[in-house]
């Protein structure tokens, strides 16, 4: 009986198969140093660059030269990227909000390795990945330095060790590799969250100017220079503390993961005009002050777009400033866009002489214009010498393509972060709301997924929280988080401090670590509370039906190592006592939701399903997703419960190692797999396993 690998996949070894599937010419093979010995050589297969070049080029390849961005590490960050790992993710139900009923997932662990355990089970599965690295300001990420570099120069740098063995430290710009190793940190990341974005994927992320020139050489090249959208400036409100220029806006990068799927499959962008409620409200008003003395409400409603402060989003749209019986509209252009327009005659109606027709003849046929004067749509000037015009209505005109510039108060969203938690306990959180319109309109819907693998206080769970409430949806998200300990102490200002001193005196009130990610989540336990109270309270009758599909739940998933035991003996270690103790190949603290879970990863399942646990002949017996997995991990499992699980015809079985006495046993489960099985069943091997 085959047992799962427990480990995440090869990368390296699966980009070879795809390598030579295309060009089986230019597999070769090396020497494997690692496998091998004095006494027998062991080879692997390898690649012969050289030529794999020469089979992409339509010319001559001559030398190494080519355009390309590159910096110390970035080799050993591929390396990295494609390096696999024995870790795992464990369940913890006790810290999780409605975990048998929701869909979203937080992961709390350094995300490189989560990005690596997620490679199969959400394999182009992301519709949507948002993200706001650390900026390379200067002490604002943790960098596992486990490039192995030689140099001295590094090893002697003051740092903290992890867990494994690693050495982490502060990136600070007196680091000679300052920018090497930000550069390595995102690029390696980068490469494992493109394998998860759908063919319409898309990524956002948020950079300042440190280093968004660098980041756009990075992504041109993982996501191709082809696939890039926008770069979208978040203008935030003056910074008055500027000795030259005041440097008032951020960046948000945008790529496809292939932008011809989405051209080939006509997908448009469109989100819905800011302030339009604003606008609407204050219609309203008016109607109930002057009635129908639509000269009264248009004058008016021009002095109100004038009172807006600047940045109101509702200013942007001033020029709906005409009101009539059907609503507000402005005089627009009635000619054919770019001329070649038809041209034919539209007779006045008070005249009823030939008005002018316009150079670039007319928008429309003759009659669907005669359509249009019917309904009252087509404004004329006083007399025939004058082009009419479109009236064009605000409620026609909701949407429009988003903008690559647009203005939002930087410090509103800190504001509001403050009074949800009680006091200022993050700083310079990201704006929901901002990314609530982002994912509104870059199309993500029901059943999509938005990762976020760098959440900090979790302003993307609040976003997605948001634009589900607004648009009864259930999209699902992914958010993980190092949980980097909060002590004001090591904060350099003492406004950093008294925000860290803040957020460790709400951690206090609620007894959990003093780590980022439990702020995290206790946001994201408040802002779906608050968000649902909100709507109840406005009426929504779709949340207080069955048919409401917000989900405010999350499942908090731990980063750990491997939950097999890793056994390093030598011949004379083992006795016949010692034996005993090594009849279970699984970890002591490790629970049946442990093992689960990591066959979850192993098998490549999503993590967010649901499932049940029942007790059969005495065994406990977990059913994943109705029958996607069905696992005993029970010790001495009676032959009745494997024909139990057999006969439910699961796509996938697994059971512990020890949980059969002898190989015969292990056998027999295979023969009674194949008695109940369907015929097209398959390899029983590949569907039936033992951890």
């Amino acid at each position: 009986m085959n047992k799962l690998r427990m480990e995440s996949p090869d990368m390296t070894a699966q980009n070879i198969d795809r390598i030579a599937a295309l060009f089986p010419n230019c597999i070769t093979e090396m020497l494997d140093e690692e496998r091998s010995t004095p006494e027998k050589k062991v080879y692997k297969r390898a690649i012969n660059f050289e030529l794999l070049k020469q089979m992409l080029s339509p010319d001559v390849v001559d030398g190494d030269e080519a355009y390309e961005f590159t910096w110390v590490g970035k080799k050993a960050a591929i390396v990295e990227a494609n390096k696999p790992i024995r870790k795992t993710l464990r369940p913890c139900v006790a810290e999780s909000k409605d975990w048998d009923t929701t869909e979203n997932l937080y992961i709390e662990g350094d995300n490189l390795e989560v990005l690596k355990l997620l490679q199969e089970s959400y394999l182009g599965k992301v519709k949507m990945i948002y993200i706001d690295p650390p900026y390379n300001t200067g002490n604002d990420f943790i960098y596992a330095d486990d490039f192995k570099m030689e140099s001295e120069e590094w090893k002697v740098e003051s740092g903290e060790w992890s867990e494994e063995g690693d050495r982490l430290f502060k990136n600070t710009d007196t680091n000679g590799r300052f920018h090497s190793d930000w550069c390595s940190m995102i690029y390696s990341r980068l490469l494992l969250s493109r394998n998860l974005l759908t063919p319409d994927g898309v990524i956002f992320i948020s950079i300042d100017e440190n280093e968004v020139n660098t980041l756009k050489a990075i992504c041109d090249e993982v996501f191709g220079a082809s696939n890039f959208i926008a770069e979208l400036i978040w203008s935030a409100g003056r910074k008055n503390d500027s000795k030259y220029i005041s440097v008032s806006h951020e960046y948000i990068l945008c790529y496809f993961k292939d932008a011809l799927w989405v051209k080939d499959h006509k997908i448009l962008w469109r989100e819905k005009k800011q302030g339009l409620s604003d606008i609407y409200a204050e219609y309203e008003r008016l109607k109930k002050v002057y009635g129908e003395d639509c000269t009264s409400i248009e004058k008016e409603l021009k002095g109100w777009y004038k009172s807006l402060p600047d940045g109101h989003p509702a200013k942007d749209h001033s020029h709906y400033c005409r009101v009539d019986k059907n609503g507000i509209f402005f005089a627009d252009n009635i000619s054919w866009p770019g001329g070649g327009g038809p041209k034919y005659q539209v007779l006045h109606p008070v005249t009823q002489k030939p008005v002018k027709i316009p150079s670039r003849g007319w928008l429309t046929n003759e009659a669907t214009m005669k359509e249009w004067i019917v309904q009252g749509r087509v404004e004329f000037g006083k007399d025939e010498n004058g082009v009419p015009t479109l009236k064009s209505y605000l409620k026609d005109r909701e949407y429009s393509v988003p903008y690559s510039v647009f203005y939002k108060d930087g410090r509103a969203a800190s504001k509001r972060l403050a009074t949800l938690m009680g006091d200022k306990v993050f700083e310079n959180p990201k704006d929901e709301e901002i990314i609530q319109r982002i994912i509104q309109f870059c199309g993500t819907d029901d059943g999509d997924i938005i990762l976020d693998f760098f959440s900090g206080s979790a302003t993307t769970a609040h976003a997605m929280f948001l634009a589900d409430a607004e648009q009864n949806k259930h999209r699902k998200f992914i958010l993980v988080q190092l949980p980097e300990t909060i002590d004001p102490q090591k904060e350099a200002s003492e406004k950093a401090k008294k925000v860290a001193q803040n957020a460790v005196n709400l951690l206090d009130t609620i007894g959990v670590p003093h780590n980022i990610c439990e702020i995290g989540k206790e946001r994201i336990r408040r802002a779906g509370e608050k968000i649902l109270k909100e709507q109840l309270a406005n009426n929504n009758s779709t949340l207080n039906s069955p048919n409401s599909k917000l989900d405010i739940g999350f499942r908090v998933l731990k980063l750990d190592s491997t939950n097999m035991k890793d056994v390093y003996y030598a011949p004379c270690d083992y006795d016949q006592d010692f034996l005993h103790q090594l009849e279970s190949n699984i970890k002591d603290d490790r629970t049946d939701l442990d093992l689960l879970f990591g066959c979850l990863i192993e098998w490549g399942l999503p993590l967010s399903l649901p499932y049940k646990s029942e007790q059969l002949d005495g065994c406990t017996v977990h059913t994943y997703n109705d029958g996607d997995l069905i696992a005993c991990f029970d010790a001495n499992i009676p032959e009745s419960v494997v024909k139990e699980i057999a006969q439910r015809k699961p796509l996938r079985a697994v059971f512990r190692d020890s949980g059969f006495a002898s190989s015969p046993e292990k056998i027999n489960v295979f023969e009674i797999f194949k008695l109940y099985m369907p015929e097209d069943a398959g390899d029983i091997s590949k569907r039936v396993r033992v951890i």
